[in-house]
């Protein structure tokens, strides 16, 4: 009885194959680097390798202790359509931080720009164990944009939806949410012409 229930729950995790789905996650903060800057947004979305099919697996704007009203004039409220009000009433990341990590435990994860996503939430003891290719460090390699000593640079992500997808009027948001969507449909462009690697083990 014993080894049909080891069976069972083999074929239920096949049928349930997680093999082929990661996560693209993103933040928005007041400053650009985690000890002086506070995280007030987050977003994650499940990307399909197989289909190209996205779905939002957690969106919240976030309030992290030492949140005052100096920070009404950060760049993310002059530059996005998120403002500091909203924020003033989030909810507190401790308190969004257990449901924030199951996800980070489910998948592999990647992010536009990984090393400033991932210190952010590691710095406030999020562990991200399953971490795939930076998204950005790939786009750099397709999109090939020369910096001044013939180096290729980092394309912004603007530049690099550009490049992708050049008939297109999309303009970034700053929102978290919606970042990580685009971010995951130009990680699948990529993807599906072999510029993505994704190693599940």
């Amino acid at each position: 009885m014993k080894e049909n229930i080891v069976f069972k729950d083999l074929f239920e995790f096949i049928d349930d194959d997680r093999s082929h789905k990661i996560a693209v996650l993103d933040i928005e903060t007041t400053g650009l680097k985690p000890d002086n800057g506070l995280i007030v947004e987050i977003g994650i979305v499940e990307l399909d390798l197989k289909t190209g099919a996205t779905k939002i697996l957690f969106e919240s704007i976030i309030k992290e202790a030492g949140f005052e009203s100096y920070l009404k004039n950060s760049w993310i409220f002059n530059n996005s359509d998120l403002n500091y009000e909203e924020v003033i009433h989030a909810p507190d990341l401790v308190e969004l931080k257990e449901e924030v990590q199951e996800i980070l435990n489910k998948y592999h994860l990647t992010a536009y720009n990984k090393p400033f996503d991932f210190s952010f939430l590691e710095s406030r003891g999020f562990l991200i164990k399953r971490q795939l290719p930076d998204i950005m460090e790939a786009a750099k390699n397709v999109c090939k944009i020369v910096k001044f000593n013939g180096e290729y640079k980092n394309p912004n992500f603007q530049e690099a939806w550009g490049y992708f997808f050049p008939e297109s009027n999309y303009i970034e948001k700053h929102r978290a949410v919606d970042d990580a969507l685009h971010e995951a449909i130009v990680l699948y462009e990529m993807y599906q012409k072999g510029n993505f690697k994704v190693n599940f083990y």
